[in-house]
C-alpha cells in the first residue's frame, strides 16, 4: 500500500462518477476528483495506516480524494510549519481546509501563530483555514485555556467585514464554537457579536446574527444555565 500508482488506482476502483455532481453542489471543486464519499475514503485510511511519506506523497498528486486520505494517514506529530504553509497555499475546496486543520494541524504547536496569520491574509481559503482552526480548536482542544480563544474575538470582530462565502462561514463557525465552549466564554462571543453589529455594516451583520441565532437558542442557554 505504499506504491503512489496502486493506491490511485484504488480510489479510482472505488469511485462514484455521479458523486461528483453532489460534490459540485456543495461547492468542492471537482476539476481534479474521482468522486469519492469521505467515509469509503476513511476506510482505504485505516487500511493503509499512519504513514507521513505517504501522506506527502499523495498530497502532491492534486487529486481530491488523494489529498482527503493524505490527511486521513498524516501524522500530526510530523506536521511542520513548512506543510502547514505549503498545504493551506494549495487549499481549492473548503472539504479539503476544514478537513487538515481538525485532523491535522490544529493538533500542532503551530495552529495559535497560525490563526493570527492566516486571518490577515487575503487568499480566500488561506483566510478561512485562520477561522477553521479557531473553531476545531474550540471543540477539540479540551485543555486550552480561555485566554486562547478571548485572544480570538477581536478578530472575528475585526474581520467580520469580509463577506466572501468561505470566509464568512468559517467566522461564523468560529464565533459559535467558541460562545458554545463554557459560560465565560458565551458571554464574550456574544458580546463580540453585539460589537460587531454596532459597526453597522451589513455584510459583517451576517456574521453576528448567525451567531446570536445559535447562543441564544434553548438548548446553548441550557448547557451553559443562563
Amino acid at each position: 500500500m505504499n506504491d503512489i500508482t496502486f493506491i490511485l488506482s484504488e480510489l479510482e476502483s472505488i469511485s462514484e462518477p455521479e458523486y461528483l455532481k453532489k460534490m459540485a453542489h456543495f461547492g468542492i471543486d471537482t476539476s481534479k476528483a474521482y468522486g469519492i464519499r469521505v467515509p469509503a475514503i476513511r476506510k482505504l485510511a485505516k487500511v493503509v495506516g499512519k504513514n507521513q511519506e505517504l501522506s506527502l506523497l499523495l498530497w502532491e498528486t492534486g487529486f481530491h480524494e488523494a489529498r482527503l486520505l493524505a490527511i486521513f494517514i498524516g501524522d500530526y506529530k510530523k506536521v511542520g510549519e513548512a506543510q502547514i504553509n505549503a498545504w493551506t497555499r494549495d487549499f481549492n475546496s473548503w472539504d479539503i481546509c476544514d478537513q487538515a486543520c481538525g485532523n491535522l494541524f490544529v493538533k500542532t504547536p503551530y495552529f495559535k501563530p497560525k490563526v493570527f496569520e492566516f486571518t490577515q491574509a487575503d487568499a480566500e481559503f488561506v483566510k478561512r483555514t485562520g477561522f477553521v482552526l479557531m473553531a476545531e480548536a474550540a471543540v477539540h482542544l479540551k485543555k486550552e485555556p480561555d485566554e486562547t480563544f478571548l485572544g480570538f474575538l477581536p478578530i472575528i470582530e475585526r474581520e467580520a467585514y469580509d463577506h466572501r462565502n468561505f470566509v464568512k462561514k468559517a467566522m461564523n463557525w468560529a464565533l459559535r464554537q467558541i460562545g458554545k465552549r463554557n459560560a465565560f466564554l458565551h458571554e464574550q462571543a456574544i458580546l463580540t457579536a453585539n460589537n460587531i453589529l454596532t459597526q453597522n455594516n451589513k455584510k459583517a451583520d451576517w456574521v453576528a446574527l448567525g451567531a446570536l441565532r445559535e447562543l441564544n437558542s434553548d438548548t446553548v442557554l441550557a448547557r451553559h444555565g443562563v
